[in-house]
């Protein structure tokens, strides 16, 4: 009957599970254990002297001890216990509800069903935190989840050194990558783990300590559909475009996520990017761990300075010698990380503004991105381009650029030094020492200025 198949969403909606995202894999599981509960109504009459709750349990199979499965490797072990005993006296209060509706077959298939929900281990609820807990129910076998190519000596991998790998890529990663090499490094004393591939967006490279199977170090990247990024992530997407002025109507399109651990770490690093898109703009936010890094979308002209508005459109003219060009669009970056904020402005015809300010000073940048490149046949063409940008003369340079920074700056070049960059073709630096102050200018072979940056030394 369709009606009971749909009890498990009616009670699985409830308290605390309202707002948790449940999978097709999630509902396949549960609805396994309705045609289950249905193999054994018949007998529920001799099932009728145990408890409620004992009833319940015993339909299900689920005799696993709560306590030992509710693990938070952030916290205390003895605390944990003691949560998880606190949050069973609670959860399980189902008998007098069963006892109610003894008689009921449909009460008792929907209480059996809460029970299932609950003690099967699908979501738990952290009452201290306010959040969902990892779901239970992948944690019972999790080397289980282990994909492997052929032909791979696997059998130097401990049962504790695969728990870790797979736990490791689930917990942290979000997936689980096919190992595709395994190996003894004695000299180390540590066994090494690879997974997926190294040219791919999805690879990991793990090393164990030989002899506990501990992790002792993890690189380990992969990409993602956002509908497999974790709730506690995707919940806080709108409030954040929000907070810095930005739509919360872009959608999430892509996930990146990067696990970082170094020799003598105790845990991985977590980053994750996300990012978002709509018919016309763009943005991304970046946590590390479960903190939010980086935040940036874009904002309409009111929500910005209307004098820096006004300065991005007279730097933009004096570099392009164009006074027509119009404001395409402003992205904000809220960066908790480097403790500053950057705003970029889009300009027709591709001339860029971007200003910074945050912990290490102010930043102002201008910049042309069309292409000026001129068409090289072979390599002496090459080497003769190469020739002619680094020694171009310092007289020509400081002639092209003087009139643009004294346009958008307000400065005068003459006391500042001359430093070619021997590493970057095409781009010099005019530095005050006296003032630490610095532009970095960027020039084509015909000494057109295409960039022009200031920043502190």
């Amino acid at each position: 009957m369709k009606h009971e198949d749909d009890q498990w969403e009616k009670e699985i909606r409830k308290g605390p599970f309202a707002m948790s995202p449940f999978t097709e894999d999630h509902k396949r599981k549960v609805l396994q254990q309705v045609q289950r509960i249905r193999t054994v109504s018949r007998k529920e009459e001799e099932m009728s002297e145990m408890s409620p709750l004992e009833s319940s349990l015993e339909r299900s199979g689920s005799h696993f001890d709560l306590s030992r499965r509710y693990t938070d490797p952030d916290t205390n072990a003895v605390n944990d216990r003691a949560k998880a005993k606190d949050i069973s006296k609670d959860t399980f209060k189902v008998g007098p509800i069963l006892q109610r509706h003894r008689k009921s077959r449909r009460g008792i298939l929907v209480a059996g069903l809460s029970a299932l929900v609950i003690a099967g281990g699908i979501f738990m609820w952290n009452w201290d935190e306010g959040q969902l807990a990892k779901p239970l129910i992948e944690q019972i076998n999790p080397a289980s989840a282990l994909l492997f190519t052929d032909h791979l000596n696997i059998d130097i991998l401990t049962e504790q050194m695969k728990k870790n790998v797979a736990m490791t890529m689930r917990d942290d990663l979000g997936k689980q990558l096919r190992i595709t090499k395994v190996q003894d490094l004695p000299v180390s004393g540590r066994i090494y783990v690879e997974a997926g591939q190294e040219k791919g967006t999805d690879y990991a490279q793990i090393w164990l300590d030989a002899k506990t199977g501990n992790l002792r170090e993890v690189q380990m990247r992969a990409e993602m559909q956002p509908s497999k990024l974790e709730h506690r992530y995707m919940r806080q997407v709108s409030s954040l475009l929000e907070s810095i002025g930005s739509a919360p109507t872009l959608k999430p399109i892509l996930v990146r996520r990067f696990v970082n651990m170094n020799q003598g770490e105790i845990l991985p690093i977590i980053r994750t990017t996300l990012a978002l898109q709509n018919e016309t703009s763009f943005g991304y936010i970046e946590w590390e761990q479960d903190k939010v890094t980086s935040v940036s979308g874009e904002i309409n002209s009111d929500e910005v300075s209307q004098t820096a508005l006004a300065d991005a459109k007279e730097s933009v003219a004096a570099l392009s010698g164009k006074t027509n060009l119009n404001l395409e669009s402003i992205h904000r970056t809220k960066d908790n990380k480097l403790g500053g904020e950057f705003f970029f402005f889009q300009f027709s015809q591709n001339y860029f503004v971007e200003m910074t300010e945050g912990k290490e000073g102010v930043g102002y940048t201008v910049r042309d991105v069309n292409n000026y490149e001129s068409f090289i046949g072979d390599s002496k063409e090459m080497e003769a381009y190469h020739e002619k940008l680094y020694n171009m003369d310092e007289t020509i340079i400081r002639e092209k650029v003087g009139p643009i920074i004294k346009s958008i700056f307000n400065i005068n070049l003459d006391a500042y030094k001359l430093h070619r960059k021997a590493d970057a073709l095409g781009m010099v630096t005019f530095e005050l020492e006296s003032a630490n102050d610095i532009f970095e200018v960027e020039y084509k072979e015909d000494g057109r200025i295409t960039m022009i940056s200031r920043g502190k030394s």
